[in-house]
């Protein structure tokens, strides 16, 4: 890795502020990342080393949090989102992406936003931090990923209620979840050729079915056209069978039909160690896979696991990407 990885603050009056300092203290001799915020939102006595380029962040590391310094509106309550500061948030955002996109950083690593406070301080126009991502990015779809050690898993539909599934998912939309998946794993994972189940959208994959007839009229058709297209596809697999330890040894992820099939496994199998990733940005985006935590924010309770295995899974991606050793 040539590059530093940006780190973005996130909501300020959440447990960001401390996971960045956390993170710090546990990947200051292992990886160079920076922090893009405001200096007087991190806790009390933190080591901060104020940079003025990303470049000085790999020197700053030692002795400190590098920090490219986003003033902010209003200082940071913990608990207490400011409407003053939902700008801020929004910005430093873009400017993580103007950084990733210039090759100043390696890749982008985001803290939790909280949607509400940019929508109400900001009027937020975006569902979420990932579509304002591909918006900036110029990306009309990207795919979410949940990762660890054990597990990667891709929800083909998102946040929509169960009941709405079977009728948002279409041939052409899982299609286009596989195909960006398949080439995320090659180009950010350096598999050469990734093996992918696909979930079944009805209990049994639909049993022939008799619990539903989705997986004969379509998933399936769909999966053997795909096959002789060169991909390396299995299923629609059973969802209650397919994330055992066993199982899980034969596919590199695991594409799944909707929200809970997906996380469910994911934050069982590793609750702590999840990342987020979005898939088919053109550069490389980790998240720590949780919010904000307003309830604990400020009290030195929050768990930095997560992001720590966001910023080295962000590495690791990006040493894939550049071909050398991760």
């Amino acid at each position: 890795m040539t590059q530093p990885i940006a780190l973005t603050c996130g909501e300020p009056a959440g447990i960001g502020p401390e996971l960045a300092v956390a993170a710090w203290d546990e990947l200051r001799d292992e990886l160079p990342f920076f922090l893009i915020g405001d200096p007087a939102h991190l806790p009390d006595g933190a080591a901060v080393v104020e940079i003025a380029t990303p470049a000085y962040a790999v020197a700053a590391m030692p002795q400190g949090l590098p920090v490219l310094r986003h003033d902010f509106a209003a200082p940071a309550v913990a608990g207490r989102p400011d409407p003053a500061n939902a700008q801020g948030v929004i910005d430093v955002i873009a400017r993580g992406v103007d950084l990733v996109q210039s090759d100043a950083a390696s890749a982008l690593c985001t803290l939790p936003i909280h949607k509400k406070a940019l929508q109400d301080g900001a009027g937020f126009a975006y569902p979420g931090h990932t579509e304002y991502l591909a918006a900036l990015a110029d990306v009309d779809q990207v795919v979410m990923m949940l990762a660890c050690d054990a597990l990667r898993v891709v929800p083909a539909t998102i946040h929509i209620a169960l009941s709405e599934v079977p009728t948002a998912l279409t041939a052409d939309g899982l299609r286009r979840t596989i195909e960006i998946t398949y080439k995320g794993l090659q180009r950010d994972y350096g598999i050469a050729k990734p093996r992918i189940t696909v979930a079944g959208l009805n209990p049994h994959a639909g049993e022939g079915g008799a619990m539903g007839d989705e997986e004969l009229r379509w998933i399936t058709p769909l999966i053997d056209q795909m096959r002789t297209e060169g991909y390396d596809l299995r299923g629609p697999a059973s969802a209650d069978t397919m994330f055992h330890a066993r199982t899980r040894e034969g596919y590199d992820a695991a594409v799944c039909m909707y929200h809970d099939q997906a996380l469910i496994p994911i934050k069982t199998i590793g609750f702590d160690e999840g990342v987020n990733v979005t898939l088919g940005l053109p550069f490389i985006r980790t998240s720590p896979d949780h919010g904000t935590a307003f309830d604990i924010a400020g009290q030195g309770l929050a768990n930095p696991s997560s992001t720590i295995h966001a910023l080295r899974q962000a590495a690791r991606m990006a040493a894939a990407r550049s071909g050398q050793p991760s």
